[in-house]
């Protein structure tokens, strides 16, 4: 069995009275790939961010390769080397990326703030070719490229650290469908690849099914049902499980049978 290179264990988060994360607990095998899914509101996003570092949990902790994560680490060695464990890749890349840098000046800074002193030109061309942008692709600058290729770039520079868990909040979600289904076939590939442990935050359970092996259902805070995939969303034991399912337009969808099922649960 692979070891875990992630766990998060009894995980607690509070904005003033309200409970965004309430004990929240997963693991995620190196290699593998675990998808937490919820409506808005519903704490996947804060776990997320408490599991990157951009929250900081008021309860329990979060582990890479069996070692606790410390917040606030001191140092400036300590704090790259936390950056290395875990990287995101955010919805929207082009506000992540500066509009007046090249992608491959992108590529090269993140390369000199971790890897000094490494032949950079070598691994630019890595990982332009390891998400399927040419090197023409490295001259351009944010703008003149399209929503799956600005995908592809924050992809590259996640992966230019070589993190051992990657965190795609909504990634593909801005995208349109067959651009999704390209930025989820090259997931695939590099997870492939590389052995990196994906978690993916999302709402689409057709994402979900494609590309996850385990799943984690939160409602208001709290894990309600968790499992393989492969089982959770053909067979949901949970009554929020089953109404995530059941709002998934399709022929026969009753609108109103949904918002009246979720004013009941």
């Amino acid at each position: 069995m692979p070891e875990n290179v992630l766990e998060a264990v009894g995980l607690h988060h509070a904005f003033g009275g309200v409970r965004a994360v309430d004990d929240v607990s997963f693991a995620l095998p190196e290699g593998g790939s675990l998808g937490i899914v919820g409506e808005s509101g519903s704490g996947k996003t804060t776990t997320a961010r408490i599991v990157v570092g951009l929250e900081r949990a008021d309860a329990g902790e979060v582990r890479v390769r069996g070692r606790v994560r410390e917040a606030g680490s001191r140092g400036r060695g300590r704090r790259l080397a936390r950056a290395r464990e875990v990287q995101m890749v955010f919805q929207d890349p082009y506000l992540s990326l500066d509009p007046r840098t090249s992608v491959e000046e992108v590529l090269r800074e993140t390369l000199r703030l971790h890897f000094p002193g490494t032949d950079h030109d070598r691994r630019v061309r890595e990982l332009l070719d390891q998400v399927g942008l040419g090197t023409r692709a490295g001259d351009a600058r944010p703008r003149q490229l399209s929503g799956g290729q600005r995908q592809r770039v924050a992809i590259a520079r996640a992966l230019a650290v070589e993190p051992a868990v990657l965190v795609l909040d909504e990634a593909v979600a801005a995208l349109d469908v067959s651009v999704q289904a390209q930025i989820l076939n090259l997931l695939a590939d590099i997870r492939e690849e590389t052995r990196v442990g994906y978690l993916f935050i999302t709402h689409d359970l057709g994402v979900v099914r494609c590309v996850t092996d385990e799943i984690v259902v939160m409602r208001r805070g709290a894990v309600v049902e968790s499992g393989p995939t492969a089982e959770v969303l053909p067979g949901p034991r949970h009554p929020y499980t089953r109404l995530l399912l059941e709002s998934v337009p399709r022929p026969g969808w009753d609108p109103r049978a949904i918002a009246a099922a979720r004013r009941a649960l």
